[in-house]
């Protein structure tokens, strides 16, 4: 059974793929996640503290998926295709991770900014959002660093520099093909070619 915070997330991203983020009530988002209004501002403090909930959430979902890609069966190319193939899904299917991996906020939710003040919130995962969502660059090297971490761990010795290269040039590749598909729309082809530079540039050996 959710938290309370996270149903109250669940509506408001409900709300958003409805109306644009200005038109969202916080009392109509209080009610469809059957909580009082209070309780919402006692988790967030203020709309502007939602959004930057909603944000950091999106962010951290798109990671943990990150991670299962990483996690998943194969060698070094196998798995930063696997996390190119989420990358493409995730940007095309969550509005909110393509503003985050692209800089390209709408109406629909203006960028949320870092709270003006130090964050004083009581719970402890707004005050983590208040700071406010990573920056395209920030977020991306977020996903370097994991692959790095993830392809390093258990293998033959090789130069970080050149895998933090490789797996950053993969993620970029995904990333082009999320925002302009191939012909037909499908990812298949921004995976397969992924895995064939990551083949080329990867050490034999991997």
């Amino acid at each position: 059974m959710p938290t309370a915070r996270e149903a109250l997330l669940d509506a408001a991203h409900a709300a958003l793929t409805a109306r644009p983020w200005p038109a969202v009530r916080m009392v109509d988002v209080a009610a469809a996640a059957g909580v009082s209004r209070q309780t919402l501002y006692n988790e967030f403090g203020s709309k502007d503290g939602l959004a930057r909930a909603l944000v950091r959430r999106a962010a951290d979902r798109y990671l943990a998926g990150v991670d299962r890609a990483l996690g998943s069966a194969g060698g070094t190319s196998d798995r930063l295709a696997a996390t190119a193939a989420w990358t493409v899904r995730a940007v095309r299917t969550d509005t909110l991770v393509r503003a985050l991996l692209t800089d390209c906020w709408s109406e629909r939710l203006a960028r949320p900014e870092a709270s003006v003040r130090r964050s004083a919130a009581s719970v402890p995962a707004q005050r983590r959002a208040d700071a406010g969502p990573p920056t395209p660059a920030g977020l991306l090297g977020q996903v370097r660093d994991r692959a790095v971490a993830a392809l390093g761990e258990g293998r033959p010795p090789h130069d970080p520099a050149a895998l933090a290269r490789t797996c950053e040039l993969a993620l970029r590749l995904a990333l082009s093909y999320a925002l302009v598909p191939a012909p037909g729309g499908g990812a298949g082809d921004g995976v397969r070619l992924v895995r064939e530079i990551v083949d080329r540039l990867s050490d034999p050996a991997a």
